[in-house]
């Protein structure tokens, strides 16, 4: 795939972001320092001003009110539900299921989706399902010293200020769904997809399979997270053709016909000769 091209401006903005974070994970600095760095990333890689960016935005939940890190909004009203609540862990700090359960609490008071994860150099941003119990799933990671610069690019624009205006979340978690393990292995082996495998095996081999015979080949290949995953599929086996019935052979005759050139005589055309010789014979 051809690497995308990346503005000067916005390549300037993340290598300013890369220089800050490198300067403050030397410098061993505490959280308060790493969130006045990541609030320069947010503004100058992604967009956003001071009414977008709510800090320390309070949240009610069961017991006594909290604090997340950030809160960002799409609309300048303070009232409106944000998209997506952020938790910032001091730069030195390795992301854990401890903070992200932190912070989808946050997020399941608030009413929103959308929680993202960062220490101002690994950035993760997680989905929210307010189900019973609620399912939180990994949508997209990047790292700000590792990945190269069409990537970060690419991460950072997608939860840009002016993305989010447009529903880049709804799109990114449609491209999710649509490419996770079940929804892969359900494509893999739809009928559509069994009856072109079939005939890519027979054709490469002339071996012919049938297709329960493939589904458990196919399992055998698989680790076992994509076994379990299988499981809960219901894999629909092609239909079976039907024989096709045998064409009727239309019986006919050689007649000759004015060029005295012998032809084969359709039923019908038969059937007017006889009856046409037996009105001569009852004359």
């Amino acid at each position: 795939m051809a690497k995308s091209v990346v503005p000067v401006e916005l390549k300037k903005a993340i290598r300013s972001a890369r220089s800050l974070i490198e300067s403050v994970a030397k410098a061993d600095g505490n959280e308060a320092e790493t969130r006045r760095r990541v609030e320069r990333i947010f503004e100058n890689v992604m967009g956003f001003d001071i009414a977008h960016l709510s800090r320390e935005h309070a949240v009610k939940g069961a017991g006594a009110t909290e604090h997340v890190d950030f809160a960002i909004r799409v609309k300048h009203d303070p009232e409106a539900t944000p998209v997506i609540m952020v938790e910032l862990k001091r730069v030195g700090i390795e992301l854990n299921s401890k903070h992200l359960k932190q912070v989808c609490t946050y997020a399941i008071n608030a009413g929103c989706e959308w929680v993202l994860l960062t220490n101002g150099k690994e950035w993760r941003i997680y989905h929210v399902e307010f189900s019973q119990p609620p399912i939180t799933q990994l949508v997209d990671e990047w790292d700000l010293f590792e990945d190269e610069m069409h990537v970060l690019a690419e991460k950072f624009q997608a939860i840009s200020l002016k993305s989010l205006r447009k529903g880049s979340l709804s799109e990114l978690w449609k491209k999710t769904k649509v490419l996770s393990p079940e929804s892969i292995l359900s494509t893999v082996l739809s009928p559509e997809s069994l009856k072109l495998y079939r005939r890519l095996i027979r054709k490469n081999s002339g071996v012919l399979v049938d297709f329960p015979d493939f589904v458990s080949s196919f399992k055998r290949l698989l680790n076992e997270a994509a076994v379990k995953e299988l499981a809960s599929i219901n894999v629909k086996m092609p239909e079976k053709r039907s024989a096709k019935p045998k064409t009727k052979v239309v019986p006919s005759k050689q007649i000759i016909n004015e060029n005295m050139e012998i032809r084969e005589a359709p039923l019908h055309q038969i059937q007017k000769l006889e009856e046409g010789k037996s009105s001569e014979s009852s004359i």
